[in-house]
């Protein structure tokens, strides 16, 4: 059946937009492959020029998640924190926008400079893994950020970014409430410090959604040291072969 919702129509638009599927871009860096719509759907190639490599399905998991957190009236922004060519921000400034909501923030979290060098003496986890700092790729500057978001006429007030290391932004963010938080900094530490930073931030019935958890044991670590320590039994779900999400128990408040 065709959709004939404009909003929904929009925001479809923009996921297809954001992901590469109409253009179908070949892959770029170690991924750098022709086109794969299986590939592009789950996420599992840097595009050589679309704007989000977490794929169709997390995608969908994103929009679903906006939607949830307005419709349910649940308070608070919404951030990513690690956003590479900023897709998925883009995305949820698109949701807010074809929903008509004016009182929600999207704060855009990244070095934009690429991911920080392992340290393996505090963060033994993150030197079991590939060292992503060396990856050019990743590297996307502020400034090609906001162009990205301009593209799409998205750059407004209700968009807000949070430059440098986590653990030197996240700590004194003027966030009050998070409605949404997703954790997209591949590493232990990065992980580590958006949910030491952020967590106690999610508002009950929030959504917490962390994309590398799957495909990168120091994350998961990360995840399940933080739950662990702080007594957070929540349900943990899929959502594709990479990512998870959870819902923020409405009985706990950090």
């Amino acid at each position: 059946m065709v959709q004939t919702d404009p909003r929904l129509l929009y925001i479809d638009l923009m996921k297809k937009c954001l992901t590469g599927l109409i253009y179908e871009d070949p892959g770029c860096g170690p991924y750098g492959q022709p086109f794969s719509r299986f590939h592009r759907e789950v996420g599992h190639d840097w595009p050589l020029k679309a704007h989000t490599m977490i794929g169709e399905k997390r995608m969908n998991n994103l929009r679903d998640a906006v939607v949830h957190v307005v419709r349910e009236n649940i308070p608070g922004d919404l951030i990513e924190t690690g956003v590479w060519r900023g897709g998925a921000c883009i995305f949820m400034r698109a949701i807010l926008a074809a929903l008509n909501v004016t009182d929600r923030t999207v704060w855009v979290a990244d070095s934009f400079e690429g991911l920080p060098p392992i340290n393996a003496e505090q963060y033994p986890e993150d030197a079991k893994y590939d060292d992503l700092s060396k990856y050019a790729e990743l590297a996307i500057s502020l400034e090609e950020v906001q162009a990205n978001f301009q593209k799409y006429d998205l750059l407004d007030d209700q968009v807000k970014f949070l430059k440098g290391w986590f653990k030197d932004t996240l700590p004194t963010a003027p966030i009050e409430k998070l409605a949404l938080l997703r954790l997209d900094g591949d590493m232990y530490e990065s992980t580590m410090d958006g949910l030491t930073n952020l967590y106690h931030k999610v508002s009950p019935g929030g959504v917490i959604i962390v994309d590398d958890y799957n495909i990168i044991p120091a994350c998961k670590q990360a995840v399940h040291d933080f739950r662990d320590a702080h007594g957070i039994t929540e349900h943990i779900q899929p959502i594709d072969y990479c990512a998870v999400f959870w819902i923020k128990a409405v009985d706990k408040q950090g």
